[in-house]
């Protein structure tokens, strides 16, 4: 299927289930968003706040997933499926030992890390009742996210799209039952939350263990050698990056946006959710191309490479354009949907029009890294990684407001957004012209 399927349909039938479940687990953080907005300003902003740190328990699940899932179809498509099954167990169990240890830490931690992530004193009651659930629920998330790439890897994108989405269906019932049926605020969001990991990490669980992948995680197959872990470390580091990178911007959002009061801090929380939402389409797309660049790669198969990334890269702008026409026009309503306070309204407002023309560019960030990482590039899927949320936002959030105050905190993302994907297409143009011929 892999290398004789043309190279359109394959990404479209691989892309397809990971864009229905990268929307839906989207549409129920967005969710979370929603229902605690309707508890009040200073609870929306607890949302953005704990966001930030569910960013690290998705790092490590996205760098052990991306780590052993890129050798995973490396191996396969090389025929050696018992390497294939040891990069997979050992992914796995790494995942659980890293994202329970930091569980831990932040439970120990968490009021000063909660304030140290640009929390005020009336956010931070709403965002330490949030924050215990998704520290309970860390451990699952990471172990989930880690299931979900190596499933993708193996071509088998439709059972990780049943796993979230049944997971991410159950939350978005339970959030308004538990916290206004319930009475529970914002305690029952995160019960909800906690609750709907659980059952995702179940159900992905059972699709790796009842023999419908290739990949196993039994204890035996889990490796000694050092050389396994440094190398899925190094190929995942780049997911590491991106998505620590997202905690560390959102951090300095918050503690940017704190200067504003409240409002802003909801402001900004509400436009990252709508605006990941939209840009998990892209990602789902780069996600389908990801397994076939690596499998065909693995093949020698260089000029199904070179399709795959060209499509995804058209295919990713293509939507994108579409739904920044389609929620820039109704940019204020969504705001006002969210949070009925006119402050907010008015801030979130302009921000999310920015955030929508500059997803325009994404997809050429987005694909160039996805490409590098897939067949194993560490180095530059590494650099590429650190551009849309490090090298090019953390300047613009530092610098921006200091000349165009709260107008600066709305540019920085859309401008650090533009000016990596300028930066990113000349290295996948350079490497994908100079690929040998196939074997």
């Amino acid at each position: 299927m892999m290398t004789e399927t043309p190279i359109e349909p394959l990404i479209i039938r691989l892309a397809i289930p990971t864009v229905i479940s990268m929307m839906v687990t989207n549409i129920y953080n967005t969710a979370d968003t929603f229902f605690v907005s309707q508890l009040g300003t200073s609870a929306s902003g607890a949302t953005g706040i704990v966001f930030a740190l569910m960013a690290l328990f998705q790092a490590i699940g996205f760098m052990c997933g991306h780590g052993a899932g890129s050798f995973v179809s490396r191996f396969l498509g090389a025929k050696k499926e018992e390497r294939a099954k040891i990069y997979g167990a050992s992914a796995f169990f790494l995942c659980i030992f890293l994202s329970t240890l930091l569980a831990v830490v932040c439970f120990i931690f968490m009021k000063p890390l909660l304030l140290f992530m640009g929390s005020t004193k009336t956010i931070l009651p709403y965002a330490i009742s949030y924050a215990i659930f998704i520290f309970l629920s860390g451990p699952f998330l990471s172990a989930s996210c880690t299931m979900n790439n190596i499933l993708r890897y193996e071509g088998k994108a439709f059972y990780a799209m049943i796993g979230l989405m049944t997971g991410g269906v159950i939350n978005m019932i339970m959030d308004p039952i538990f916290m206004f049926g319930f009475g529970m605020g914002v305690w029952g969001a995160g019960l909800s939350t906690l609750i709907s990991q659980i059952i995702s990490f179940f159900i992905l669980l059972y699709m790796i263990m009842s023999g419908k992948t290739v990949t196993r995680f039994s204890p035996k197959l889990i490796s000694k050698e050092r050389r396994v872990y440094t190398q899925i470390l190094k190929v995942g580091f780049p997911s590491m990056c991106r998505q620590g990178l997202n905690a560390i911007s959102t951090l300095l959002l918050n503690r940017e946006a704190a200067v504003y009061g409240d409002a802003a801090i909801a402001a900004m929380s509400i436009v990252g959710r709508v605006n990941f939402f939209i840009a998990s389409i892209a990602l789902g797309v780069g996600q389908g191309m990801q397994p076939v660049t690596s499998f065909n790669f693995g093949a020698g198969k260089y000029s199904r490479v070179r399709r795959a990334y060209r499509f995804m890269l058209a295919a990713g702008t293509s939507i994108m354009i579409v739904f920044a026409i389609v929620i820039f026009g109704f940019s204020e309503d969504i705001i006002r949907w969210f949070r009925d306070d006119r402050e907010v309204i008015v801030i979130g407002t302009l921000a999310l029009q920015f955030s929508v023309i500059s997803d325009i560019f994404q997809p050429g960030s987005i694909s160039s890294n996805m490409l590098f990482q897939s067949i194993g590039k560490a180095g530059r899927a590494t650099f590429l990684a650190t551009l849309r949320t490090g090298i090019c936002f953390i300047p613009l959030i530092l610098v921006l407001p200091e000349f165009f105050g709260i107008t600066g905190i709305e540019l920085a993302q859309p401008l650090a957004d533009v000016l990596a994907s300028f930066i990113a297409l000349p290295f996948s143009i350079y490497f994908l012209r100079h690929l040998p011929d196939d074997i």
